[in-house]
């Protein structure tokens, strides 16, 4: 009877020990989110296959700012129509102060100067933009102290991936995301393709892109796949391989002229209002721009999660 007793004991204490490590969710000033990675990408735009419990979540513990220009745009604008699309419900808003049971998303300054201006082209700009924003790193929470709360940093391109070098790729952004991560170590830094620009699978823009997603597999980053979202319409055809640009014109016959327009094309032959909605979206088409807020939420539900 004592030695059931005792095993019993050693039991409960093994539990114990198992279910009181030193794991903790998001929140937690010591959780390193490079434990897991995430890709987003054209498999990610399914918007209602994503719960409505993670974007309650995402809601309750992302605090992220967004540093963009005219293309990152496309992301916060094809979100801005979402939630009246959906039914109205307030489910899918957001705002830059996070008040109202809405998702806290800091957009930057854009072309100005103010906090997180410009995006991630401009080296070494958007690397002290982030330091001033975040703060000198606190070793006690892992993140910033000037703005604590945040725990979630976004960059996206313009077109200046396509003049990078495999060299400059990595010196200028991998790198130094790599050097934010390890001083903010529960900041969530979120790696980004920059979008198409008409060269095809040859080009050196799908050269660089297809960088940095090796790297962010390789290492387990996250990253929002900017340019694979706009590769393919919502049925799944692929556009890069026929020369597809940032406006989804692409080369329908294989003559090396783009000569139409993919999401032109299926929104023509789908509904306006049921299958697709109207939103502003820079240097695109409005599909795309739903696109780009589809695989956001879904970037926003899963994160929550690491």
């Amino acid at each position: 009877m004592k030695k059931l007793f005792y095993s019993i004991l050693i039991l409960n204490l093994i539990f114990f020990a198992c279910s009181s490590d030193s794991s903790t969710s998001f929140n937690d000033s010591n959780q390193n989110p490079d434990t897991e990675g995430l890709i987003v990408d054209h498999t990610s735009t399914n918007i209602n296959a994503i719960s409505q419990n993670l974007i309650e979540e995402a809601k309750s513990n992302l605090h992220i700012a967004y540093g963009h220009t005219s293309h990152g745009s496309q992301i916060t604008d094809g979100m801005s129509p979402l939630d009246s699309f959906m039914g109205g419900t307030g489910l899918y808003t957001f705002s830059s102060d996070g008040i109202n049971n809405t998702l806290h998303l800091y957009e930057g300054d854009g072309y100005g100067d103010g906090d997180m201006d410009h995006d991630c082209g401009y080296y070494p700009n958007w690397v002290n933009e982030t330091r001033e924003f975040l703060g000198d790193p606190d070793p006690n929470t892992g993140r910033g102290t000037n703005h604590p709360e945040f725990n979630v940093i976004m960059w996206s391109w313009c077109g200046q991936i396509s003049s990078k070098t495999e060299e400059t790729m990595r010196t200028e952004y991998l790198e130094p995301m790599s050097e934010l991560e390890n001083d903010y170590p529960v900041v969530i830094f979120v790696y980004m393709t920059g979008h198409l620009d008409g060269t095809g699978e040859s080009g050196n823009l799908h050269q660089r892109n297809e960088q940095i997603r090796q790297y962010c597999i390789d290492n387990n980053k996250v990253l929002y796949d900017f340019a694979d979202i706009e590769s393919y319409d919502p049925d799944g055809n692929y556009y890069l391989d026929k020369l597809a640009n940032d406006n989804c014109d692409y080369d329908s016959d294989n003559n090396g002229t783009r000569d139409t327009n993919w999401a032109i094309q299926w929104q023509n032959s789908h509904t306006e209002g049921i299958n697709w909605y109207s939103c502003s979206c820079a240097h695109s088409q409005s599909l795309n721009g739903n696109l780009k807020a589809y695989a956001a939420w879904y970037l926003f539900a899963h994160i929550s999660q690491l």
